[in-house]
């Protein structure tokens, strides 16, 4: 997601937001209206965003977090045929309530994806938001690669490779990704522990190209019914090849690039933040 687009992104969320007061009467409440926030977030129809209200609302409860505190059911007039009104209900949503609405959405939809970073982030500060956004985009990354390598593994296990060569096919084909330089070697040029994967410190666009690799290796392993570790790793080492030059001819060295945050670091901040935004969300103020 581009800066620009993340900048249209925030006036659009900060325009919707409004403010109540709370139960002491001293201090605004800060709230989002689900038909407008519906809008926003890229849904067409009402129907499809309510079931992603219904979701949310069962996280909440899950959470053993008081949805009413959250999540307020109201209704609204609006316009229909030759001027008339019609009743429609819609939610009152505290920002706690839009992380979760956003969490549980379409994440294929971009204002879906930037909106669980915006919600989160308490500040509205775009840099905050953007930098949540990158390493949010990294971990996603990390764990497609996770998919396609389980993938990989149950593939080629059945095609007479136990998991000793299933490493060693990883291993050679990041051999080839890394030009020339083993896993053991890019380990000690990144100062990655002997006993954690390579792709935790990875940066995200290298994260990819192992995935892009993966991928094309488990298409062809399957379509074209390849058996055993020498053909197996003679294929993945192609893939890793084609992925290789591709980045080559945008100037890209795999090697090169330098170690990224521990992902495992990522994932304690991100769930930390969540616990954050919980405890420092304003609550609706009580029915009257």
């Amino acid at each position: 997601m581009d800066k620009q687009s993340i900048i249209q992104y925030k006036s659009a969320f900060d325009a919707i937001a409004t403010y109540i007061e709370s139960d002491n009467g001293q201090e605004k409440v800060e709230v989002w209206f689900a038909r407008e926030l519906q809008t926003v977030l890229g849904y067409a129809r009402w129907d499809n965003f309510l079931s992603a209200i219904n979701r949310a609302v069962d996280s909440c409860n899950t959470q053993g977090i008081n949805v009413d505190d959250h999540f307020r059911e109201v209704t609204k007039m609006i316009s229909i045929a030759k001027g008339a009104m019609r009743e429609v209900k819609d939610y009152m949503l505290t920002r706690y309530a839009c992380y979760l609405i956003a969490q549980n959405g379409d994440p294929k939809k971009e204002p879906v994806a930037f909106a669980q970073s915006y919600f989160a982030v308490q500040t509205r500060k775009i840099e905050l938001i953007e930098e949540r956004i990158n390493y949010l985009a990294r971990l996603e990354s990390r764990d497609r690669l996770r998919i396609s390598e389980k993938q990989l593994s149950q593939n080629i296990y059945e095609r007479g490779v136990d998991d000793k060569g299933f490493g060693r096919i990883r291993s050679k084909g990041d051999t080839v990704l890394f030009g020339g330089h083993t896993t053991e070697d890019m380990k000690k040029r990144l100062g990655v522990k002997d006993n954690r994967p390579l792709a935790d410190f990875l940066p995200t666009l290298t994260i990819a190209a192992k995935n892009l690799a993966t991928e094309m290796t488990n298409y062809n392993v399957e379509g074209k019914n390849l058996y055993g570790e020498p053909v197996i790793t003679r294929e993945h080492m192609q893939n890793n090849q084609s992925v290789r030059d591709m980045l080559g001819k945008r100037g890209i060295r795999p090697e090169e690039l330098p170690p990224a945050e521990d992902i495992k670091k990522l994932e304690r901040k991100v769930a930390s933040e969540e616990k954050k935004l919980v405890k420092t969300t304003s609550k609706l103020p009580k029915k009257k």
